[in-house]
């Protein structure tokens, strides 16, 4: 069997392999903040924070961060905030190994490389352009999604280990050495520089026309409004702590495990997902199934009496996740030109990033009165709600294609490279 095209790319190849081994740190790194942020306070509302952090960075910084993505050298944009994120690491590594380490510093650390990933994730996400034709955007996002699970499945992993054997210092000392991987991986591509556009806007200027190009885009704020359903009502990661330490009873080790199976339900659904996003002319229909089934995942995590089903469910949360992620963030890259993709990805990752964020602080207060497990049920209905709103009635997510052309070039022009007109009616529910 050859090799897909889009693995026959050398650079893309090294900005794979240099993403995954930055995400093996940060995802490492996350589970390691939650874990170390309910060892301090014994508090599932607490642990939260780590999430109300990210959202507070995520929604005030984005949309700047798109902005210069869309102004300046991509490559260079990336390469500055791995740095700012490496030092974050180095220094909350020190207050660990030093047992000089608070909730606080831990909370303010997760601000500080959030507030870093801002403006790194919108370069990140627009770069994939540069880097692949049109007509294999699709897949090579499907490729980086689950490769980015492994990355994944492989932190969490690896923290459990360290945090069992000497704490969560050691985490962050190998997160700061992934993030100065992926700035040297950055500096051996070759990829031409943006171009800007001749009318050059002030950055509030080129912020506004980014937000205004969503408005018109039925597609990306349908998606958002789905996006949001799944990660903000069904935010189960701040709630696995308390599910590994006090329904599961299985500690770190277990904590660690629990933690990794979404991205090894990712994983093996690599195969099934590339296949979809390459052939299937029906995945808005595949994303609206998924959404739900997400929901359903959810449900049987809250009510698993046993660690294996346990880890099974989010296993199938992992899966179905990768699914939906793949055809929601593919549209958006296909069906934006390219001097708008910095800050059209940055509002997108507001709900795709800032969901979760949001979610882990009202799932995580929520179960703080409840308890995790009917927090979690509660949750799950949101995303099978919404996905069955949207397939009740035609409307642009469940009629999306997400067909491209086999000549289309990545040439930036703004026509909608989806089988779909510009405008759409959109369901009631958005």
């Amino acid at each position: 069997m050859s090799l897909p095209q889009v693995l026959r790319n050398r650079d893309f190849n090294l900005y794979w392999t240099g993403v995954v081994l930055s995400q093996i740190g940060t995802r490492g790194t996350v589970a390691a903040n939650l874990y170390q942020v309910y060892q301090l306070t014994d508090s599932i509302a607490y642990t939260g924070l780590v999430g109300a952090a990210q959202a507070v960075a995520l929604l005030v910084l984005s949309p700047l961060g798109g902005a210069l993505a869309d102004r300046v050298d991509r490559r260079r944009l990336l390469q500055a905030a791995q740095a700012v994120a490496m030092l974050v690491a180095v220094v909350l590594a020190w207050l660990t190994l030093t047992d000089r380490a608070q909730a606080w510093h831990v909370v303010l650390s997760v601000v500080l490389t959030t507030a870093a990933a801002t403006f790194d994730q919108p370069a990140r996400q627009a770069l994939i352009p540069a880097l692949v034709p049109k007509n294999q955007i699709a897949q090579a996002i499907a490729l980086l999604n689950p490769s980015r699970e492994l990355a994944i499945l492989v932190g969490p992993l690896l923290a459990g280990l360290l945090i069992a054997v000497s704490g969560p210092g050691l985490m962050y000392v190998v997160d700061a050495a992934s993030y100065g991987l992926l700035v040297a991986v950055l500096a051996m591509l070759r990829i031409p520089v943006l171009q800007p556009s001749a009318e050059r806007r002030t950055v509030l200027g080129s912020i506004v026309e980014g937000a205004r190009y969503i408005t018109h885009r039925p597609l990306i704020y349908n998606l958002m409004a789905l996006d949001l359903s799944a990660t903000v009502f069904s935010a189960y990661r701040v709630l696995l702590p308390a599910i590994a330490v006090d329904v599961l009873h299985v500690g770190a080790t277990g904590y660690g495990v629990l933690s990794a199976a979404p991205s090894a339900g990712a994983l093996l659904a690599t195969y099934f997902v590339f296949r979809t996003v390459e052939r299937s002319r029906r995945q808005g229909r595949v994303l609206l199934v998924s959404t739900a089934l997400y929901g359903g995942a959810a449900l049987l995590l809250a009510h698993s009496p046993v660690f294996g089903l346990a880890v099974l469910a989010a296993g199938l949360l992992g899966a179905f996740d990768a699914m939906a992620t793949t055809i929601r963030h593919a549209a958006v890259q296909i069906d934006t030109p390219d001097e708008l993709r910095g800050r059209v990805t940055a509002f997108y990752q507001m709900s795709s990033r800032g969901g979760p964020a949001i979610g882990d602080v009202v799932v995580g207060a929520f179960a703080g009165l409840v308890g995790p497990v009917v927090a979690l049920t509660v949750g799950a209905f949101g995303p099978l709600i919404v996905a069955g709103s949207f397939s009740l009635r035609d409307n642009v997510v469940r009629s999306y294609t997400g067909m491209v052309p086999e000549d289309a070039e990545v040439d930036g022009a703004p026509e909608p490279t989806t089988e779909l007109p510009a405008r759409q009616p959109t369901p009631g529910s958005s």
